[in-house]
């Protein structure tokens, strides 16, 4: 296995940089999409003088701190989709990505759950450590140790996301019995023509009917994909390392993921693209 290998041999072990540089491609055309998402739904506007968004940073970080973010917020906005744009495309790709970085982490100043952007800003990190990152849409595939640590650094990152939320789902009385799944499709069914944003939710049809109430038969069905999701994020890492195993791994995740999407789109986007894209990590 090249990862064990590469471990073994302090990094030393050659790889792919194609690698790299195609998660290059991916990684900037999912946050260049989260970027120009943030431009909606009221994203430009946040700031504004007498919003809430305003209040509440004024009263987290004092008011010239608070207007230097407020004066600052608009051109970032556009300044971070120009770069990721960029960074896709592979013009500057390091000048790029630092910019994106830096954009993206503008988020945690006022984001209540940025957990979306601490996993880009893994990634992003990554990425800023490798090698060759190549330039513009070409892939040079060579043998090369110059993404090498980059590599296995991605591999790891997600292997952790993998476990600690398996993890955190195993510790979860009311996940393991399928309660949660259940009450939230059920929740979203009632309430869903009364929500905000409703292209935000993607719950296909016969989900709703068939599986949308509280039964004890709904319950047992959402205890039992519960229990794949867990399988499933455990064995995913590993199997996406064994050469025999990847493209059945591949289309799992992929699956997992669109399930995913389809609760929170919007929301779970940025994750969900991000953490498939990385499975290009997983070959040598």
């Amino acid at each position: 296995m090249w990862f064990c290998d590469a471990l073994a041999s302090g990094f030393q072990q050659p790889t792919d940089p194609a690698r790299l540089q195609t998660f290059r491609i991916v990684f900037g055309a999912v946050v260049a999409m989260r970027f120009v998402l943030s431009f909606g739904q009221g994203g430009w506007h946040r700031f504004t003088d007498g919003s809430l968004s305003a209040h509440l940073a004024e009263t987290r970080y004092g008011p010239v701190r608070a207007r230097l973010l407020v004066t600052l917020y608009r051109p970032v906005l556009i300044v971070r989709a120009t770069a990721a744009v960029a960074l896709a495309a592979g013009v500057l790709p390091r000048a790029a990505l630092l910019l994106v970085l830096a954009g993206a982490a503008m988020e945690l100043l006022y984001l209540k759950s940025p957990n979306a952007i601490r996993y880009t800003l893994l990634t992003g990190t990554c990425l800023l450590l490798a090698g060759d990152l190549g330039h513009g849409l070409h892939i040079e595939h060579r043998a090369s140790t110059a993404n090498t640590w980059a590599q296995c650094l991605l591999v790891l990152v997600t292997t952790d996301i993998y476990w600690n939320s398996a993890w955190q789902k195993l510790r979860s009385s009311q996940f393991r019995s399928g309660l949660y799944l259940a009450q939230w499709v059920h929740t979203y069914s009632q309430v869903r023509d009364r929500l905000p944003y409703r292209r935000q939710y993607a719950v296909p049809a016969p989900v709703r009917r068939y599986a949308g109430n509280l039964t004890d038969r709904d319950v047992r069905l959402w205890r039992a994909v519960a229990a794949c999701v867990i399988a499933a994020e455990i064995a995913l890492p590993p199997a996406l390392l064994i050469p025999q195993t990847t493209p059945y791994a591949v289309a799992a995740g992929i699956g997992m993921h669109a399930a995913f999407t389809c609760l929170k789109p919007r929301q779970l986007i940025t994750f969900s693209g991000l953490t498939v894209g990385t499975y290009i990590a997983f070959v040598a």
